[in-house]
């Protein structure tokens, strides 16, 4: 998600687009290069990170500096998209429907091209697909300040019931900028005679882009009567809610949901699903929920809230179970998107076993850290800086993956949420010889 796509521009789609309120990775600070997952047993779960409990501590790395997803030799890989390869409208607009995109395969350094369609062609049965079905929320809003417009970015709802917010600065055509965050103490008229009150940074004030915010009412009832999918500068024109919501999300109890799609599991299908499932391929749920990528900055992913129910960790442990050390005998642990397999991973202990967990993660999954689960990786194209890199290169290796991106480019594949998909799985004749490394 989250680390999610860093893009030049945003933009707040639907409604009025003469600026207003409109949350990867939300946070300003830092999260660790091998940050330690909260999980629990259920309940209200752990206590969220100090950053996210609203404290007066201001977000700061901790541990090791946090990866840049592209800094020197480090990239697993260096190119630059072609504007022609940002798919700028939904699947479904430019040809047959959802599932009409392409697919790319990577086992271990070797690559081919299908149809996302073939996917069952692909995978076997006694798979486990695990996928997120977060919701994605329509979190952006107008708004203003004074008599200043703006666009509020509704991140992510901290453990006191406060959000986490970014004010963005509209421009023509309902592209939005940039904009200082806070002061605290700011109040945000809304629609419908509404407000919210800046209250703290996430982070040091000084280019603070996140702030908590006091909200008199429920914000997803607020979103659900105001809101509008977040957008980006690349895309052609406005979508409905609905372009932005995969065939796996499922409401929340209480309202929340992701701020940024988990568009790993957009291009799947209701009969692609049952396909899958006639060939034997098994499904197991989970939930992360995304806040707001920076837009400007190459951040990495900061804490997020997670939930993986006791029936994923029971099959993900009986599917790795039954296969023993060998994973070419059994079924394989395939997440479907960088979301869960962070959610995953949070919940995996030392010993590779998954347990129930629900709560506040701030793993990131790099190659130092590696993966202790996942045997493989649908996901879409990332860009050069984003730090999921790392997280691609923790699951295929630096080769497989600089071999699979070259191939994309080659082909003309098309990048961000509406494009084509990358299905990665490691080499079963075991981690081949410069392909697989988890060094860097």
């Amino acid at each position: 998600m989250t680390g999610r796509k860093r893009y030049p521009e945003r933009v707040a789609t639907g409604g009025a687009r003469d600026g207003g309120p409109g949350p990867g990775s939300a946070g300003a600070g830092g999260a660790p290069v091998d940050g330690t997952a909260r999980p629990g047993a259920g309940g209200d779960g752990p206590e969220a990170p100090e950053a996210w409990r609203g404290s007066e501590s201001p977000v700061a790395p901790r541990g090791p500096e946090a990866p840049a997803a592209s800094r020197g030799p480090e990239s697993p890989v260096a190119w630059r998209v072609p504007d022609a390869l940002s798919a700028r409208v939904p699947a479904e607009q430019r040809g047959s429907g959802r599932d009409d995109v392409r697919l790319l395969v990577s086992r271990g350094c070797a690559v081919s091209h299908h149809a996302f369609r073939e996917l069952p062609g692909q995978v076997r049965a006694g798979d486990v697909l695990v996928v997120n079905t977060s919701m994605t929320l329509p979190a952006a809003v107008n708004g203003r300040v004074g008599g200043e417009r703006v666009v509020v970015h509704f991140s992510t709802r901290g453990a006191d019931g406060r959000w986490a917010v970014e004010l963005r600065a509209p421009g023509r055509a309902g592209v939005t900028g940039p904009r200082p965050g806070g002061p605290a103490g700011a109040v945000v008229r809304l629609p419908g005679g509404r407000a919210l009150v800046l209250e703290e940074p996430l982070g040091p004030v000084a280019g603070a882009r996140l702030w908590w915010a006091r909200t008199p009412e429920r914000v997803p009832e607020l979103l659900r009567r105001y809101g509008r999918p977040i957008r980006y500068g690349y895309t052609e024109r406005d979508q409905p809610l609905s372009a932005y919501r995969t065939v796996f999300a499922t409401p929340s109890p209480d309202g929340s949901g992701s701020a940024e799609m988990p568009s790993a599991g957009r291009p799947f299908t209701a009969a692609l699903v049952a396909g899958l499932v006639r060939r034997g391929v098994l499904f197991a749920p989970l939930s992360l929920h995304t806040g707001v990528a920076s837009a400007e900055a190459h951040e990495p992913p900061y804490p997020e809230r997670f939930a993986v129910p006791a029936a994923t960790a029971w099959l993900v442990n009986a599917v790795r179970a039954a296969r023993g050390g060998d994973r070419a005998a059994g079924g394989r642990v395939i997440a479907v998107g960088t979301t869960a397999v962070r959610a995953l991973e949070s919940a995996a202990g030392a010993d590779g076993v998954v347990r129930q967990a629900e709560g506040w993660t701030d793993l990131v999954v790099t190659p130092r850290r590696g993966v202790r689960v996942v045997d493989g990786l649908l996901t879409g194209l990332h860009e050069p800086e984003a730090s999921h890199l790392l997280m691609l290169e923790a699951v295929a290796g630096r080769e497989a993956l600089r071999l699979g991106y070259e191939a994309a480019l080659q082909e003309r594949y098309l990048w961000h949420e509406f494009g084509d998909v990358h299905l990665i799985l490691r080499d079963e004749e075991r981690d081949a010889p410069n392909c697989f490394s988890n060094e860097w």
